[in-house]
């Protein structure tokens, strides 16, 4: 074991000149997670963390230096929603949607989404996010349960490689793996140009040809045409054909960029039965409803 670091941390954000406070889990969970590739990894590789490994997955989430799967954990009916079920015939709204605005209605306050027992789990969570997109239910989210994930964010590699500074204190024992992990990462983070750190997030091979956001467009539009998707190209499809040499965050990066510029639209899907669950996980989370999952050309 190498000792060294404090029991307690701050690390000062460069943009605000906030400090945050970490402690010696915080740490190491960070740190663990810099072993992985794309420094994301699943949830259940902390195992060793216990019962405290949501816990910190949360608040480090809460500081946007990590983030991680959600799902829907609560749900309540709004004031819209109300309106909507006492005059269902004046606003468009699918059966199957109407029947679970109308079990949320029944309900004395806040419920879990387990409590609806129809129709199935994957589409009365997709169900769930069109209402919540509509303004017609309250929806929290959480960690989700099932093979959550956890990655570091943009925020939380700026962090680590640029504000991270320990404080004077007791010493913690932190074993001679983590901080490899972090050496690892500051020497990657060095060989990465000035220009790539701050539009990329550095990845284990950094391709010696960057492809163009106009060089992405028309491999989009290729895929679409072999695979026949109508303009509604899943991303799960771009992904296997450009990861790597782009990193998951570096290709979300880039339809993000041609979104802003109206080549693409972006959106979330609705029906997720044709889909396995690797596909679904491959669209693009949103902290607000459900993934975006299709990539549409203007």
């Amino acid at each position: 074991m190498c000792k060294f670091l404090s029991s307690s941390y701050s690390i000062a954000d460069s943009h605000t000149g906030k400090t945050t406070g970490m402690d010696t889990k915080e740490l190491k969970f960070l740190l663990k997670l810099l072993g992985f590739t794309d420094y994301r990894a699943g949830l259940n590789a902390f195992d060793s963390f216990k019962t405290e490994k949501n816990k910190i997955c949360k608040e480090l989430g809460d500081r946007e230096l990590v983030d991680y799967t959600r799902e829907v954990t609560t749900v309540k009916i709004l004031p819209p929603g109300q309106a909507v079920l006492k005059n269902p015939g004046e606003v468009p709204i699918a059966d199957k949607e109407l029947k679970v605005l109308e079990k949320i209605g029944k309900a004395s306050g806040k419920i879990a989404p387990s409590k609806i027992t129809s129709p199935k789990a994957a589409e009365r969570d997709a169900i769930l996010e069109v209402l919540s997109d509509r303004g017609l239910i309250e929806a929290e989210r959480g960690i989700k349960r099932i093979q959550p994930e956890v990655w570091l964010t943009q925020r939380g590699i700026e962090y680590l490689r640029d504000d991270y500074s320990p404080n004077k204190g007791v010493q913690p024992a932190i074993s001679l793996e983590l901080l490899g992990n972090y050496l690892r990462f500051l020497r990657k983070a060095v060989r990465v140009k000035p220009e790539e750190v701050s539009t990329a997030l550095p990845t284990v091979n950094i391709p010696d040809k960057q492809i163009s956001d106009e060089e992405i467009l028309q491999i989009i539009e290729k895929l679409d045409q072999e695979l026949g998707t109508d303009n509604y190209l899943p991303i799960f499809h771009l992904r296997e054909k450009l990861q790597p040499p782009f990193s998951r965050d570096e290709l979300d990066k880039a339809l993000y960029r041609l979104q802003a510029s109206d080549q693409i639209d972006l959106s979330s899907l609705l029906d997720p039965t044709p889909y396995n669950t690797e596909q679904i996980d491959a669209g693009i989370l949103q902290k607000v409803g459900g993934s975006l999952f299709f990539i549409t050309m203007n």
